[in-house]
């Protein structure tokens, strides 16, 4: 595959996310559940409108894509592929959703500045992903086996996050935090959606909505080192696991801010992810022995979420019962 599908893929993402902050979001203010339930379903539908063109793409060619030699050859593989790529990030970024709750109230961040550092912490998160694939694509290209640590890292982490409490966000203990206050002072209050402010005395500084953005870009790092492996037990075409990725992550803004409000009733929905993680490992392992269909891991996945925001949904019915007794 030559570079101009990146090239012209990467031009679109650049041209939507100016269209999304320098237009729509100009202005700052609070994103209502409204308007953040219709832009989730317009990210979705380009998703879904991108999946067509991967499908004619690789069934013709289109501009050279699907001639590498990891590039996968058939139009109907490649579009179920990027599907089911797609809903394992986005359905593993819910996670994300949580800690990002978190991290506002932490910083009591107003709401009508939460979509500017969601934008730039994404543009960000593109960025250092698109790395991290390229790195990880190199990595099992020229090392087989290297499906297996992947593989292994992704139970481990099912497990660690079964296990794991609700922790509290504490900004001390993030190294990028901490290495930021020792280059730049920081300013002790938000000066709107400035990042950066100047002092009193003259001093250029950092204000808080940028130790906000620093947390938000290094969280996603940790969350992706889960959630890109996981990709890789789908597909290894770089391609697919990009433009996937890309997707997901572009729809997570709008997706916080509809669940912002709903976050608490989703109590079984981390054990569906976990679920997810250990599945997803174990396939990775078992690929070059026991290959297991894309389209039934699709199904598995589908159904796991499902039970996780159905036993969600009815546990909240049941609690509010007696309630409503009282």
């Amino acid at each position: 595959m030559t570079l101009l599908p990146w090239f012209l893929f990467i031009l679109l993402i650049l041209a939507l996310l100016f269209l999304d902050l320098g237009v729509f979001h100009k202005q700052n203010k609070v994103i209502s559940a409204k308007e953040a339930l219709l832009w989730t379903m317009f990210w979705v539908a380009l998703a879904l409108l991108f999946n067509v063109f991967i499908f004619y793409a690789y069934s013709r060619n289109w501009l050279g894509i699907g001639l590498g030699e990891y590039a996968l050859k058939s139009g109907k593989d490649a579009a179920l592929k990027f599907f089911t790529g797609y809903i394992i990030e986005k359905s593993l970024s819910l996670d994300n959703i949580f800690v990002i709750a978190m991290i506002f109230s932490y910083f009591k961040l107003e709401g009508k500045y939460q979509h500017r550092v969601l934008f730039w912490g994404i543009l960000g998160a593109l960025i250092l992903r698109g790395v991290m694939i390229l790195a990880g694509t190199a990595l099992i290209q020229t090392f087989s086996w290297m499906i297996y640590v992947f593989g292994g890292f992704l139970i481990l982490t099912a497990g660690k996050m079964l296990f794991s409490g609700d922790e509290e966000i504490d900004p001390e203990k993030n190294l990028l935090i901490r290495v930021a206050r020792k280059i730049f002072p920081v300013s002790p209050n938000f000066e709107g959606e400035k990042f950066f402010t100047v002092l009193d005395d003259g001093r250029k500084a950092i204000t808080p909505m940028f130790l906000v953005l620093l947390i938000v870009e290094s969280t996603d790092v940790l969350f992706a080192v889960d959630s890109i492996p996981a990709i890789f037990a789908v597909t290894t075409d770089p391609f697919i696991v990009f433009t996937s990725n890309v997707f997901a992550i572009l729809g997570l803004r709008s997706l916080y801010f509809a669940l912002a409000a709903m976050i608490g009733m989703f109590h079984y929905l981390k054990i569906s992810l976990v679920f997810v993680l250990a599945y997803v490992g174990v396939k990775m392992i078992l690929s070059h022995h026991y290959p297991v269909p894309t389209g039934l891991s699709l199904g598995i996945i589908a159904v796991a979420l499902g039970a996780g925001v159905a036993a969600s949904l009815l546990f909240k019915q049941k609690e509010a019962a007696p309630d409503a007794e009282n």
